[in-house]
């Protein structure tokens, strides 16, 4: 199991996930969507396509763009559509299954 760890709160945690360019990418029904607010950034990138992001929250801090998607991604990256991926502080660690 994972876990995606910020302000010492667990925000996602799973057992299966996708691995692209060395990040986790977490299902979407795994987040615990309290602490995550949709975000008017967006990037490029040329083989996955147009990414989407989330801010995330906890305790009243936001922590801006720190998680990202591909929504509808080009057919090479179709195995991530809708995962989220951490990074800016986000911890990915992986934890023994109890």
């Amino acid at each position: 199991m994972i876990q995606a760890i910020w302000q010492n709160t667990v925000i996602a945690k799973t057992e299966t996930y996708e691995t692209v360019e060395g990040n986790r990418y977490f299902p979407p029904s795994c987040l615990d969507m309290q602490y995550f607010l949709p975000s008017q950034t967006h990037t490029n990138c040329p083989w996955k396509g147009e990414a989407s992001y989330y801010n995330v929250v906890v305790d009243g801090q936001v922590n801006k763009d720190a998680a990202w998607y591909y929504p509808t991604p080009k057919s090479a990256a179709a195995n991530i559509a809708g995962y989220v991926a951490f990074w800016r502080g986000v911890k990915v660690v992986e934890v023994p299954n109890a």
